[in-house]
């Protein structure tokens, strides 16, 4: 870490394609050419870390268990994490990228590559909550994350990747800050009259309780055929007292951005010591159950 602020940025964007019955690989090169834009926006902008929306490449094609989409995974690192090292390096800039992986033959994560400043790939973090519930059917799609919850030191700042539904669970973010994150991205793909009502409680909750920065992002319109809802944008972020610092509209691409404060995360954990208060030695029966 070489500065106390960060420059930090959110996409958030819409598939440009609704035929159901179009190739996956045109559908994918429509969604890279829709962020390519925005991801040229906020190297001029200086953001000094980008993050996308997840599975950034491609429809949320969960609503179906239809296997023609498992064509759309592929390795990480791989061709795409190449493109955007590419562009990290040219803008000097840190860029988190949300992707469909295939590990192996027939085994599939819902995954985001971190690449550093300079174009290292860094590593990875595999989504471990997989729902399987009516319209996210994502168990046909998704092995459970295998990787635990590292955490990435890049040129600018500590970050830590948790992905959509992972949100609804307290102990993955708290291992995101004993790990050491600074700032936690958290890129979904959540629509109106589900989990609208928790977008905004959950996330700045595991901001104050972890005392760290979070980026949460969320595309935005509908996708047919699946109809599933709309995706309400509203990306935002929020410092480690829970206050939300930018955000988007519901309806539009956009690229948010925001100044992190990185020492306010030291003034905070002064004032709440949670990391010292905590008893891990009193929470076994977290785990026994």
């Amino acid at each position: 870490m070489t500065t106390s602020t960060v420059r930090c940025g959110l996409i958030q964007c819409q598939n440009p394609i609704n035929d159901p019955d179009a190739p996956v690989a045109k559908v994918q090169q429509a969604m890279l050419d829709r962020h390519l834009p925005l991801i040229e926006q906020a190297g001029k902008q200086g953001v000094q870390i980008l993050c996308l929306q997840e599975i950034f490449n491609g429809p949320y094609f969960c609503p179906s268990q239809d296997k023609k989409w498992y064509a759309a995974a592929e390795a990480v690192p791989g061709p795409t994490t190449e493109l955007m090292a590419g562009l990290a390096k040219k803008h000097a800039m840190v860029i988190v990228v949300p992707l469909y992986e295939v590990a192996r033959r027939g085994t599939y994560f819902n995954t985001a590559a971190v690449i550093d400043a300079d174009g290292t790939y860094l590593g990875k973090y595999r989504k471990q909550h997989i729902p399987q519930v009516a319209g996210f059917w994502e168990k046909f799609f998704f092995t459970p994350g295998d990787g635990g919850y590292p955490v990435f030191k890049t040129r600018y700042a500590t970050i830590g990747v948790y992905i959509c539904y992972d949100r609804h669970f307290p102990e993955g973010a708290r291992c995101l800050g004993l790990n050491g994150a600074e700032i936690v991205f958290n890129p979904s793909a959540t629509v109106a009259g589900l989990s609208q009502h928790l977008w905004k409680l959950e996330q700045p909750a595991h901001a104050v309780a972890n005392g760290y920065y979070v980026g949460a992002i969320n595309r935005v319109g509908t996708e047919p055929p699946w109809n599933i809802g709309k995706f309400y944008g509203t990306s935002y972020f929020v410092n480690p007292r829970g206050q939300i610092l930018a955000e988007a509209s519901e309806d539009k691409d956009e690229l948010v951005v925001a100044d992190l404060d990185l020492g306010l995360i030291d003034e905070v954990r002064n004032t709440w010591q949670f990391y010292r208060d905590r008893r891990p030695d009193a929470y076994a029966e977290l785990t026994n159950r």
